[in-house]
């Protein structure tokens, strides 16, 4: 999880002023965002045919750093590059009825690449493949029809196109030394002014009303910097989210990269996580998680109160990998029974019950390739949330008893108006005693994943 940071004392008063202005944030700009819960993150690039010269591709997406891929050697994927099966109606109908509520494409990569007309820098798909078109336009338009907000992924501290972005640090992949060795004449303000602002302006005018500017490796980006861009961004839609990696603090809240908070979080937050091991597609990558196993991250992200933002690699070709169509037909079936303790809710006073807690590494893995940290293991618990004051919904997760006994709703003298096992019609036994809730499955009942709902009413 990326760390947040303060600007320092000796940053000028006029910075300062631009600094507590840039914090100030409305209370409704979130609102949709904190009740959507469940988004689609789609990395599609270049680097989305899948191989290198018919071999798996070194980091993947950014293949390009790994393999020091010159400039024009890379842009020849873009000759051959052909979308022919990109149907922008099918991809947001397909997460819509998986129940998910915005989307997020990358529209521009480590790798520099535009995948939209870009008028200020001819590296970009329409100007460089064969296709010759625009996807952002079909998107946004499909977007709208469906009710799904689009936001736009952009890479800031790493493009490998521009002959400006700077190595802050050792190891940070932020700039391209193969075809420009020289660091010294490297200027990162100019990429700012050059390159980011004319192409965030793009993507925020060119496509209608954008819901969030999702950034990713800020690197060596400076508070003043950070601020100036938030305050662009806001000139040109005011209403639009920006995530903390902006950098140095200046975002609306906080990513989670293939990992999952340890317990509750006071801040927005929103884990980013793959549905297989990569980020982009790889002709590969048979490592996919399972549609148990995404609900229940699905339920522990949003008991925690986060987000969960879901990715999928497209093919170069423009389609979903087959798997990924099968677990969002899953997850689809499961939400339609279960929406309601999704969205809307936030985190109840207990967290979970009997859950294994998994103490995996949790560095930052922010813009690593092939890191995911999140726990595999499928074992049977409990967790909780809560809608409004006389709600709470408890997730039985992955469990094979018929009864159930749980702890919290007793200790926490819980009165128990009536409980509701959603997708069920029947009434079902319970017994609320003393130190423990004692609750049913009907032998009868057919759940699409062993992931069960229980709707808790109470005085």
């Amino acid at each position: 999880m990326l760390k947040m940071y303060t600007a320092s004392f000796s940053l000028a008063f006029f910075l300062v002023i631009g600094i507590a202005s840039a914090q100030t944030i409305k209370t409704d700009r979130m609102d949709w965002w904190k009740d959507g819960k469940f988004g689609l993150f789609l990395h599609w690039g270049l680097y989305s045919v899948g191989h290198w010269n018919n071999a798996p591709q070194k980091g993947n997406e950014h293949f390009m750093y790994f393999e020091r891929i010159p400039i024009k050697e890379y842009a020849k994927i873009a000759e051959t590059f052909y979308p022919k099966q990109f149907n922008a109606d099918l991809w947001v109908l397909r997460a819509k009825t998986a129940g998910m509520k915005y989307i997020v494409i990358t529209a521009k990569h480590h790798d520099g690449f535009a995948m939209y007309n870009s008028p200020s820098n001819n590296f970009n798909i329409v100007n460089l493949s064969p296709w010759h078109k625009d996807p952002m336009v079909d998107l946004a338009k499909a977007c709208k029809k469906y009710g799904l907000k689009l936001c736009f992924y952009y890479s800031l501290g790493r493009d490998w196109e521009s002959p400006n972005t700077v190595w802050n640090k050792v190891g940070a992949k932020s700039g391209n030394t193969w075809d420009y060795p020289n660091e010294n004449k490297k200027d990162y303000q100019k990429y700012i002014d050059e390159k980011v602002k004319p192409q965030l302006k793009e993507l925020l005018s060119q496509y209608g009303t954008i819901g969030m500017i999702w950034f990713d490796t800020p690197e060596g980006t400076t508070p003043s910097q950070s601020v100036d861009l938030r305050n662009f961004i806001l000139d040109i839609q005011p209403n639009c989210i920006i995530n903390n990696r902006i950098g140095n603090g200046f975002g609306d809240y906080i990513v989670s990269e293939q990992k999952i908070s340890a317990g509750k979080e006071v801040q927005a937050w929103e884990a980013c996580i793959t549905m297989s091991r990569k980020w982009g597609y790889s002709k590969f990558d048979n490592e996919w998680k399972s549609p148990e196993l995404l609900v229940r991250q699905l339920v522990e992200v949003v008991c925690k109160g986060g987000n969960l933002l879901l990715n999928i690699g497209p093919t170069d070709l423009g389609e979903f990998p087959p798997t990924s169509v099968a677990n969002l037909k899953v997850i689809e079936q499961w939400m339609k029974v279960n929406a309601e303790a999704i969205y809307g809710t936030k985190p109840w006073t207990v967290l979970n019950e009997k859950s294994i807690s998994f103490n995996g590494k949790q560095e930052d893995v922010m813009g690593k390739s092939d890191a995911d940290l999140t726990s595999k293991n499928i074992f049977p618990d409990y967790y909780y949330n809560q809608k409004g004051e006389n709600v709470i919904y408890l997730f039985a997760r992955s469990v094979k008893e018929k009864k159930l006994q749980v702890e919290s709703l007793a200790k926490q003298g819980i009165k128990i108006k009536a409980i509701k096992l959603l997708g069920n019609n029947s009434k079902i036994s319970w017994e609320n005693k003393k130190d423990k809730t004692t609750i049913e499955i009907p032998e009868d009942f057919k759940a699409v994943l062993p992931v069960y709902v229980f709707k808790i009413e109470f005085s």
